[in-house]
């Protein structure tokens, strides 16, 4: 099943500083899931000044519950970073889903 997750950080004074206590830990998981072919895309939201102030995730799971495990217990959720998390199935469209280079 697949998933996008658009996440946003709190917006109190500790947010910025939560965010970086346990990015490290969060890009760990991250990149484990991604070698697993689970996470398909992702990154940082950013204010306009430049400023991380949440996330987007694409990720593919079994089912729900391998999904629900995997965001109930990232650093960020655990770490109390992410406070407005928004989970949609998702569909990829049948362009997206070839490994073939799009031409520029």
């Amino acid at each position: 099943m697949e998933f996008a997750v658009i996440a946003y950080d709190g917006t109190d004074e500790g947010a910025q500083e939560r965010r970086m206590a346990v990015r490290e830990a969060h890009m760990k998981v991250v990149e484990d899931l991604r070698r697993k072919g689970h996470m398909v895309h992702g990154g940082a939201l950013l204010d306009d000044g430049g400023r991380m102030i949440g996330s987007i995730i694409t990720c593919d799971f079994p089912n729900r519950e391998a999904f629900d495990n995997w965001l109930n217990n990232d650093p960020y959720v655990t770490g109390g970073v992410w406070q407005d998390i928004r989970v949609i199935p998702f569909k990829t469209a049948p362009p997206f889903v070839s490994n073939i280079p799009v031409p520029v």
